[in-house]
């Protein structure tokens, strides 16, 4: 079969305009970039507040292997499948970052015939967004330090500064940096670092705010640095909300594309979700909910860690109802979760399967958790065999959910027709009852014990005394009240990455808490998680050049 990348170059994609005539979108609204993407304008987005939303349907996962599970694709094929069987249906996806497309993945548009096109275009460049999220963000940084070096009239404590500086591309030397080196005419050496430009509170902010004006405010109360009587200094303080919301003002309009079977999609945003929120813009979200009646998102690796910040921050913080849930498994992840090494996938284990399924089990109750129904999506690889298959439906059969064979990645919509009648039953049935895991009054620990006892299964959650001392502060000083953001590996429901499965009784060490007063979430850093990942031995970069005729090899 023809690779990824051939797929989608062979694809016939229609004008943008076409997509958007679809959706009743008039070609004025759409701000074209190129014939095949446009973003959707904010005068058009804000007439659209008195339409009835559609139904939300979440795409998650188990925990992630080296073997795959396939969510974004899922997500494609479940978005083409409900268009195939006569549903009006689009899905919402986040922007790839370059960092894992130049490091693990080469590429997160989905795949094989369940793809959103111009696949090169989203997965590099695209419409510039990250771009301005990173020039945002680092113009706070000039600022910042700008202000110290011409007289610091605001009384920065130099050594409070917690705003770092952040890049879209995976690189562990810049982690801890000392900046303002080489004279006076440099300004005041001092610590810094860098994350990746997901990891950004501006990433989150963007993610979270429904228009212009809530973006601004939410730029504007950005701490970034703290006096020497604690005294919290804001992005406002420094008169640079204005100017971030003006490098930002494009990227906050939802980029649209479509898939390979020409269905509409929007593709915005992209909080990574093992160190931020994981999931895609609330703009686009609401925006596809008042365009047609069904909207297919999905949220960063399993549902430990994007499933839950969807639920507990971005629905709850948006005031979104998910009707449905898909939970994307693969025979070959949960073979590994049993016990098989990456080698030995494609033999025929049965046993292995069986033991697997618990970690899958484990994500069905933390979803049956928020009250919203769910359907387990087998996504189908050559390798699997019936017996296989049918150990997973008997096992999920128990717990009273149904596992369906999906094909999508080899038969497009024809692929996930089954899998689309039986999740648009469950978003037609009425029956999801969703609430948040956790009540917005509870202490921040409390918060963080609820999420770790809860849905990891830990036993306790291990904290030095000077992170609970500045949980406390925060709550004296009106922050109690925000959700947390759980930063942890997304292999395990522990801290352990190694530990696969579904282990119990472990602890959950948080070594670090970080205030995003802005996007309205605490930020629990958990184990050896980090906010700047590094590459690996052998990168996805050494692999992706132009051939003699000009075209990309090695996205994938």
């Amino acid at each position: 079969m023809a690779s990824d990348i051939e797929i989608a170059r062979a694809a016939r994609m229609k004008p943008i305009s076409e997509i958007g005539a679809r959706l009743d979108i008039p070609e004025g609204a759409l701000l074209p970039y190129g014939r095949t993407k446009a973003k959707i304008s904010a005068d058009f987005i804000a007439r659209l507040n008195g339409r009835k939303d559609g139904k939300l349907i979440l795409v998650t996962a188990i925990n992630p292997t080296p073997a795959g599970e396939g969510k974004t694709t899922t997500t494609v094929g479940l978005g083409d499948g409900l268009n195939r069987i006569g549903r009006n249906a689009m899905i919402c996806l986040r922007e790839p970052s370059l960092g894992p497309c130049f490091g693990m993945k080469g590429g997160a548009a989905g795949g094989g015939h369940a793809q959103v096109v111009p696949m090169e275009d989203i997965n590099l460049h695209f419409t510039g967004d990250f771009h301005a999220i990173t020039s945002a963000h680092n113009l706070l940084a000039a600022l910042i330090e700008n202000h110290i070096y011409w007289g610091n009239d605001l009384g920065i404590d130099q050594r409070r500064v917690t705003w770092r500086r952040v890049l879209d591309m995976n690189d562990r030397a810049l982690r801890s940096i000392v900046c303002s080196l080489g004279g006076v005419a440099n300004g005041f050496p001092r610590e810094a670092g860098f994350d990746i430009t997901v990891a950004s509170e501006i990433m989150a902010i963007l993610c979270l705010a429904d228009s212009l004006e809530d973006l601004q405010q939410r730029l504007g109360n950005i701490i970034v640095a703290y006096r020497r009587d604690h005294s919290a200094i804001t992005a406002r303080d420094l008169e640079a909300d204005g100017a971030m919301t003006v490098l930002l003002k494009e990227a906050m309009q939802p980029n649209l594309v479509q898939t390979l079977e020409n269905n509409p999609a929007f593709v915005h945003g992209g909080p990574f979700a093992n160190i931020a929120h994981g999931c895609n813009s609330v703009i686009a979200t609401k925006t596809a909910l008042k365009l047609t009646d069904y909207v297919v998102t999905e949220a960063g690796f399993g549902a430990d860690l994007g499933a839950e910040k969807f639920f507990d921050i971005k629905c709850r913080k948006a005031g979104l109802h998910p009707d449905a849930v898909v939970i994307v498994a693969t025979i070959r992840a949960l073979k590994m979760n049993g016990g098989v090494a990456k080698d030995d996938l494609g033999t025929e284990n049965v046993d292995a399967v069986t033991k697997g399924c618990a970690n899958l089990g484990r994500h069905i109750e933390n979803v049956k958790q928020f009250g919203v129904p769910a359907v387990v999506a087998i996504n189908h690889f050559t390798s699997d065999t019936e017996a296989e298959v049918r150990a997973v439906q008997a096992y999920c059969a128990e717990l009273g959910v149904d596992a369906i064979l999906a094909t999508h990645w080899a038969d497009g919509s024809k692929g996930t027709e089954t899998l689309a009648i039986r999740v648009a039953e469950l978003a037609d049935s009425g029956v999801s009852q969703f609430a948040p895991l956790y009540e917005d009054g509870l202490p921040l620990f409390e918060k963080i014990e609820t999420v770790a006892k809860r849905i990891y299964r830990a036993n306790e959650v291990l904290a030095d005394k000077s992170v609970r001392d500045q949980l406390r502060r925060w709550e004296a000083d009106g922050f109690g009240n925000l959700p947390v953001c759980m930063a942890k590996t997304q292999y395990s429901f522990s801290t352990d990455p190694n530990l696969r499965g579904a282990p119990t009784g472990h602890s959950v060490p948080v070594r670090e808490v970080r205030l995003s007063a802005g996007a309205g979430f605490v930020v629990a850093i958990c184990g050896e998680i980090m906010t700047m990942p590094g590459l690996p031995r052998v990168p996805s970069a050494n692999h992706i050049r132009l051939d003699e005729s000009g075209q990309i090899e090695g996205l994938f």
